[in-house]
């Protein structure tokens, strides 16, 4: 049985593109990471903290800030831990993180969210939220190394 050019042309392409993703996907890497953020507003918002990145055995301390914009009322501190995935350096989670979202907090209850940057770094985070804080809001949350 002969196999044309080329569909052996395409064949080998295909191979070569789906070798390259899976490479490209096996280098990158996950670590661990805690943040503080005390975010405060009244129509717009403000936050700022700052966290821990622990990669490869080693930690790097990070700086946490931020704006959002919409409905927010009140102050809250926020401490969240979790899983960063899909980096291959510690500076591939520096960057910017936006969400969109409502919520409330009187007193203290508990927090989850899924961030994507612009790099590809995946945040898992979950923790407890304290204070009194109404919002529905558009928000974004930038993370850089210290």
């Amino acid at each position: 049985m002969r196999i044309s050019s080329a569909l052996r042309a395409g064949l080998v392409a295909f191979v070569a593109l789906t070798g390259a993703g899976v490479s490209s996907a096996a280098l990158a890497d996950s670590g661990s990471i805690r943040i503080s953020v005390l975010k405060g507003g009244w129509v717009i918002g403000a936050s700022g903290g700052s966290g821990t990145l622990t990669f490869k055995g080693r930690n790097y301390p990070l700086s946490i800030g931020g704006m959002s914009a919409g409905f927010v009322f009140g102050a809250s501190q926020t401490h969240l831990s979790g899983r960063v995935s899909n980096i291959r350096s510690p500076g591939d989670v520096a960057g910017v993180y936006g969400a969109a979202g409502a919520g409330l907090a009187v007193g203290g209850g508990a927090r989850a969210i899924v961030l994507r940057n612009e790099k590809g770094a995946v945040l898992e985070l979950s923790g407890r939220q304290v204070g009194l804080m109404v919002n529905a809001d558009l928000s974004g949350l930038a993370i850089s190394l210290r």
